[in-house]
Parts: structure tokens; C-alpha cells; sequence
């Protein structure tokens, strides 16, 4: 072997190990990305499902735009072909996934190292699969998972055992303290009971999410470093908290300003139609690309829509524009458009939009504060409700629904009062400022550049 393939031998190679499912794979997708272009004397393998990759590949409009020195790799989900996924059982496909891992994940590895001819130096993974952290053990390299959601559901999970402990865990846990402040877990005094995610002290504990969630926060520990998708600052509590918690803690966000993905062609004229609306006036309303409301709260929500008289930007799979009430199309066709897919991250960032009424995903949370948007908050599960909480009680940069369902009165009310009120006005204040502490955080010299700096030196070895 020559010297100069000795040294390309021998050169890093990072495999970054994705989740499959729900939002997780865009971000991981997006430091892949920049990590890559930081890096380019290093290799970079991207591992993630067939399926997902095909959906990254046509929601972000990213095939042929990745960095040289990154390439994707498909691994196998599990789920046989032909095989109709259990509509009553939306775990099933994590159980198929998490049942052929890490094999899955080795396969493509080794087919990354004869592709490359580089072994692999360093696994970089979504922080829910903490399985990578004992392969990266295995093979005597460092494991580096990044937490893609809110800094607040992190610590949650990090205290469960805690949190069981005090509260208590099981079905009745949350009816008898559901109002129970959490201020004896450090930096959460600000949430409920009732805003922990499932399978935390209610709900199934024994779930596949359950059990993955809990035995990652025994792992993340271990991690040489843990990256998230937060930046520093926003919450400084828990910066201070992940600090002492993990070896490393690197708040290297919002992802979505430090390597922003193109989102495509606008197919339906979102942002000409947004040109000819005055300046946040326009109600957004999206909930992400795995929630949708129940039947009932959608009607609620077209008739509040109707009847609030705002100008409104919906995007609504095709599917469920049959559940919208009779002739609500007709009537509001003058100042609504409603289309199947809209280019979140522009929208948010464009001057005509004033509210976002949003299930409070974390990906779409920090969207929000990167445009200044405020937020009208409808979470259903997981983390959502810990965010929505954050968003309206700490922030104070958005407002929830009495009840928690939406209802037409409630819809109406939380437009009027972030469209058209004094406090709305002060809202939009509030998230242009955490705007613009999220810009400086990835600007020049900022928080989340140094950080990310530093990740790129762990990951590589430097």
C-alpha cells in the first residue's frame, strides 16, 4: 500500500445512524450534511431506511446536493415486502425496525468500508437508538448521538427513574397529580405532570417507545459527546444540566439555520399568494407530516378559521379535505389556501405570516422562533406537550387551548389575540427576539459555531 492510500485508508470515516420514523432522520440528514462540508478530507456514510432516504430525497429536494465525501446507504426497516403495516398498532414497524438492529446497520456499515475503503472511525446516531453507543463500544470508537428534539423532554427523560419515584408510575399516576409541578427535577419547575410524554409515569410503561426512551437515558451518559438541537442560551438551566449530565454537551443548533435543506419547488404558489397579504396577518396551519386531528377538532378548527376572518395558509393532505365541513372551501376561498404540501421553512420565514397553529413538534417549534412567529399550540403526544408548554408559560411566545382540544371559540379567540391584540403584538416581539438569539447562536463566532467546531473535532478525531 502507497503512502497516499495509507493515508486515505486511515482517514475518518463517520457513519451516522439514523431513525427512521416521524421527523428524525431530517435533522441528523442536515448535520450529516454540514459535517461533511466541514470535514472534506474526512468520509461520511449516511445510514437510514430505503423509504426514509426516498422521503428525505423528495421533501428536501437534496439528491445531488450533498458534499462529495457524504454518501447514503439504505438500510432494511424489517418490515417484509408486501407487508400491510397494522393501522391500530403504530409501533409495529418500530418493533420490525429495532428487531433486525444493529444488523441492519452493520450490513450497510461494511458495504460503506468496501465502497470507501475506509473503516469506520466514529458513530454518530440518533440519540433513540442507544444501541449504537454499544456497537461504537464493540468496535472501539467514539459515540457521539444528537438529540433532535426540545432540550426540556430531554431532561425528562433523563429523571424518569426520578420522576417514577416521586409521582409514582402507571395509569393512575397522572389523574390523582396531573397538576403537580415537577420542581424537584432541575430546570423542568415550570411543567406539569400532565406535560410529560407517555410511557414517562402514565400510559403504556412498558411500550416499545417506553423502554428504548428509558434505557437511552442510562446511555446518553456514556456518550463522548452528545450533540443537540438546541443552542445555548435558551435555556440556560438546562445547558447547565446537560453539562454535568453527559462528557460533553454541544447545543449546535437550530439545525435548520446551521445546514438548511432546500425545500423544493413551491408546486402550489404558497409564497406569491403570501406577497399579497399585509404583514402578519396570516394564520399558518400545519401538523406536521404525522399528525392529524382528530375528525372532529378538524371541523372545530375550519369552523374558528371561518369565523376568526383571518387570512389563512393550511396545509392539509388531500385525504382529509373531505372532512372539512360543507362549503367551507367556497365561502373562505377569497382569503384561505388550503394545499397538500406547503415550504414550511420559507413560509415561516416570509413577513406575511403572523400566527402558526402547530401540534408544537420540535422541528417546527424552532422553525417558528427562526422566522419570529408566534404560535398557537395543539400538541398530541410525546414531547409536544412539554414544548407547548415552553412555547406559551416560559417563552411566553404563544397561546394553548382551554381544554387542550381545539374548538371553533377557541380557535377564533387564540387568532384574534395573537393577530390582533396588544399582547399578540408583544408576542411577535418576544419571538423576534429569540430570533434573533438563535441567528447570532449560528452566525459568526457564536455559540452553536464553536460548538459545532468542536463536534467536528470529536467525530474526526482532531
Amino acid at each position: 500500500m502507497g503512502s497516499h492510500e495509507r493515508r486515505r485508508h486511515d482517514a475518518p470515516h463517520v457513519a451516522l445512524l439514523a431513525f427512521p420514523f416521524g421527523t428524525h432522520a431530517a435533522p441528523l440528514y442536515s448535520l450529516a450534511r454540514a459535517l461533511a462540508a466541514a470535514a472534506p478530507g474526512a468520509a461520511f456514510s449516511f445510514l437510514n431506511s430505503a423509504r426514509s432516504n426516498a422521503s428525505l430525497a423528495r421533501s428536501a429536494a437534496a439528491a445531488g446536493q450533498a458534499p462529495d465525501n457524504l454518501r447514503v446507504y439504505d438500510v432494511t426497516d424489517g418490515c417484509p415486502t408486501g407487508y400491510e403495516l397494522p393501522a391500530d398498532d403504530p409501533e409495529e414497524k418500530v418493533r420490525l425496525f429495532l428487531g433486525v438492529t444493529p444488523g441492519n446497520f452493520l450490513v450497510a456499515m461494511a458495504a460503506a468500508e468496501d465502497g470507501g475503503g475506509r473503516k469506520v472511525s466514529c458513530l454518530v446516531s440518533d440519540a433513540f437508538l442507544w444501541i449504537a453507543g454499544k456497537m461504537a463500544e464493540e468496535m472501539g470508537v467514539p459515540w457521539v448521538p444528537l438529540w433532535t428534539g426540545g432540550p426540556a423532554s430531554l431532561a425528562a427523560h433523563l429523571h424518569t427513574d426520578l420522576l417514577r419515584l416521586t409521582i409514582g408510575a402507571g395509569k393512575q399516576a397522572i389523574p390523582a397529580r396531573a397538576d403537580q409541578h415537577l420542581n424537584f427535577v432541575p430546570g423542568l419547575s415550570y411543567l406539569r405532570v400532565r406535560d410529560l410524554p407517555e410511557g414517562v409515569v402514565f400510559g403504556n410503561l412498558n411500550s416499545e417507545f417506553s423502554r428504548l426512551l428509558h434505557r437511552m437515558a442510562d446511555e446518553l451518559p456514556r456518550a463522548a459527546a452528545v450533540a443537540l438541537n438546541t443552542f445555548a442560551g435558551l435555556d440556560p438551566a438546562l445547558d447547565a444540566e446537560f453539562s454535568a449530565q453527559f462528557n460533553t454537551s454541544l447545543p449546535v443548533g437550530p439545525l435548520n439555520l446551521v445546514a438548511p435543506i432546500p425545500a423544493g419547488p413551491d408546486r402550489h404558489a404558497c409564497l406569491p399568494w403570501l406577497d399579497s397579504q399585509a404583514p402578519a396577518s396570516v394564520a399558518y396551519v400545519s401538523f406536521g407530516t404525522v399528525i392529524s386531528p382528530p375528525p372532529a377538532e378538524l371541523a372545530e378548527l375550519a369552523a374558528g378559521l371561518e369565523a376568526s376572518g383571518a387570512p389563512f395558509l393550511w396545509s392539509l393532505k388531500d385525504e382529509w379535505r373531505a372532512r372539512l365541513p360543507a362549503g367551507f372551501l367556497d365561502r373562505t376561498g377569497s382569503r384561505g389556501l388550503v394545499v397538500p404540501w406547503v415550504p414550511q421553512v420559507d413560509v415561516l420565514g416570509h413577513v406575511a405570516s403572523g400566527a402558526f397553529v402547530t401540534h408544537c413538534g420540535w422541528n417546527s417549534v424552532v422553525e417558528s422562533l427562526a422566522g419570529g412567529v408566534p404560535m398557537v399550540c395543539r400538541p398530541f403526544l410525546g414531547d409536544q406537550r412539554i414544548n407547548a408548554r415552553v412555547v406559551s408559560q416560559v417563552w411566553e411566545v404563544g397561546v394553548g387551548f382551554e381544554g387542550g382540544a381545539l374548538t371553533c371559540g377557541g380557535v377564533k379567540e387564540a387568532l384574534d389575540l395573537v393577530l390582533r391584540t396588544e399582547e399578540g403584538k408583544r408576542m411577535r416581539e418576544r419571538a423576534g427576539e429569540l430570533r434573533k438569539k438563535a441567528v447570532r447562536a449560528v452566525g459568526p463566532g457564536g455559540s452553536s459555531v464553536q460548538n459545532f467546531k468542536a463536534l467536528v473535532g470529536i467525530v474526526t478525531g482532531n
